[in-house]
């Protein structure tokens, strides 16, 4: 019985039976590498074009079998089948070698195999329910600041160095991720910090990658209309720290009470930060206001433009994971000193009359609550006007919570649209109205237009008010019936400020 989890340069490949799929540049490289570690090789394409015989001859004198025109099953004996980016997980070669329990590795899982032992992972990852972006955007623009070029993939934007690729999911399916690192390895990238979502896990979309790190931020409740229940979730985010190689290292969150969990079971090496019990990375807060942070990190002092003890834990996480990669501590806190915010998280907008917007991408009840309970901190006896509302198709435990968070901790709410793809906006809002105690009534106004919404908060607002416009953040689209259509909420907010200092 083959060992596939262990199995590396240095093992037995004599017992191997691999098939490549396809004889292009990386399908042809993948059956030569195989051929020099001592495993028998078949390489099948579809074509029969000049390419493909000309390295189907190179790879029979090196002693593969080739097959081109090839159109039936995958060959017998076959126990690990190699494919490239551009199969995709659904095609039926795919669904046979399953089937059939035969090992499937992409040529990252390949080349990761294949590579000198003393050879580090490039990829990082974090993940937990938030923070994720901030974090991963942040360890991009920190290592870049060092002088690395680096890859970054987030919510909010996929970078290539400082090369832009729109992001569509926080991870993406294994074509699109493959293809990116892939690119990344091709630009010289010498990290990719990424964020790794449950679905990500749950569907296996990051198969084949192994983790240099990986951080863990928090996990609170969310996307239980996918996970069911919170421990399903919770299993799923600690199955990817149970898989970490035991040359990898983990950073985890003590002062979230599953951070130790993760590490039960755990291989890598592991690291803890906290800003309320002992940890390795340790961080205290000094002062929080507007202007950003003060943070005392392993005793020393730094200043922050980040706002909120949730962003302080952040920061934490980040400068965790770069001293760990070796990075000097004090030059780690010198560029932290000169980040900026990430879009879509707690970005602040000022009116010429005083008044303040808080544009955030707060989803989740704890998300919320973190946002909010930060605006109080420096509110100075002015009111907080909230605009919230819950996304449709998604999970719907979370709207009375969201709703009751927002009416207790704010002075005026106003409950909106978000996504509602295909539901009803006024069935969501009555879900979240069904949340809000009898006390906190009087609080609460409902406009569905979300521009409607955002007008009337600044309206009621008086100067040094703080209105925070929740749950979208970064997005510059709503979707209603599967049609999706230009919004930005910083955009917005700004229009009608200016449109208010006239």
């Amino acid at each position: 019985m083959i060992d596939w989890s262990r199995h590396n340069r240095q093992s037995d490949w004599t017992k191997i039976n691999a098939c490549v799929v396809g004889l292009g540049v990386a399908g042809f490289a993948a059956a030569d590498a195989l051929i020099e570690v001592g495993a028998k090789v078949t390489v099948i394409d579809n074509g029969n074009g000049e390419r493909q015989k000309e390295h189907g001859t190179v790879l029979e004198i090196l002693g593969a079998q080739i097959y081109l025109d090839y159109k039936g099953e995958i060959p017998a004996n076959t126990n690990l089948l190699v494919v490239s980016p551009g199969v995709r997980p659904s095609a039926e070669i795919i669904n046979e070698a399953q089937k059939k329990n035969i090992e499937i590795w992409g040529e990252f899982e390949l080349a990761w195999r294949l590579r000198p032992l003393d050879f580090p992972a490039p990829w990082l990852c974090v993940t937990g329910t938030n923070g994720k972006t901030t974090t991963a955007t942040l360890l991009h623009e920190l290592f870049s600041h060092l002088g690395y070029s680096c890859g970054l993939l987030s919510t909010v934007v996929n970078k290539i160095g400082q090369k832009e690729v729109p992001a569509t999911h926080t991870t993406p399916n294994p074509v699109a991720l493959n293809a990116l690192l892939r690119e990344m390895v091709e630009a010289g990238c010498k990290y990719c910090f990424m964020e790794v979502s449950s679905h990500a896990i749950d569907q296996k979309r990051i198969g084949g990658l192994h983790f240099r790190a990986a951080g863990f931020t928090n996990i609170t409740h969310d996307h239980l209309d996918y996970h069911h229940t919170f421990a399903a979730y919770l299993k799923v985010k600690k199955s990817f720290f149970d898989h970490l190689d035991p040359t990898a290292f983990a950073v985890v969150n003590t002062d979230d009470r599953n951070g130790s969990v993760m590490l039960q079971n755990c291989k890598a090496k592991a690291f803890s930060y906290a800003l309320k019990s002992p940890a390795d990375f340790k961080g205290k807060i000094i002062e929080n206001s507007l202007g950003g942070l003060v943070l005392q990190i392993n005793g020393q002092e730094v200043h922050t433009r980040l706002v909120g003890a949730f962003n302080a834990s952040n920061i934490l996480l980040v400068y965790g994971i770069a001293t760990s990669l070796g990075q000097e501590p004090l030059e780690v806190l010198r560029i932290i000193s000169e980040l900026k915010h990430v879009a879509g998280r707690f970005e602040h907008l000022r009116s010429r009359n005083g008044r303040t917007a808080i544009i955030d991408y707060a989803h989740t009840p704890d998300a919320l609550e973190n946002v909010l309970d930060t605006i109080a901190a420096f509110r100075n006896g002015k009111q907080i006007i909230t605009v919230v509302g819950c996304g449709g198709d998604r999970d719907k435990e979370k709207r009375p919570k969201m709703a009751a968070i927002a009416a207790s901790k704010s002075q005026q709410v106003i409950f909106t649209s978000d996504n509602p793809r295909s539901e009803d906006p006024l069935q969501i809002i009555a879900a979240m109205e069904a949340g809000v105690k009898d006390a906190d009534q009087h609080k609460i106004f409902t406009v569905v237009d979300r521009l409607q919404a955002i007008k009337m908060a600044i309206v009621m607002s008086q100067p040094d008010d703080i209105i925070l416009i929740a749950g979208k953040g970064h997005e510059t689209y709503q979707e209603i019936n599967g049609i999706r259509t230009p919004f930005d909420d910083v955009a917005t907010t700004q229009n009608l400020f200016n449109q208010l200092d006239k």
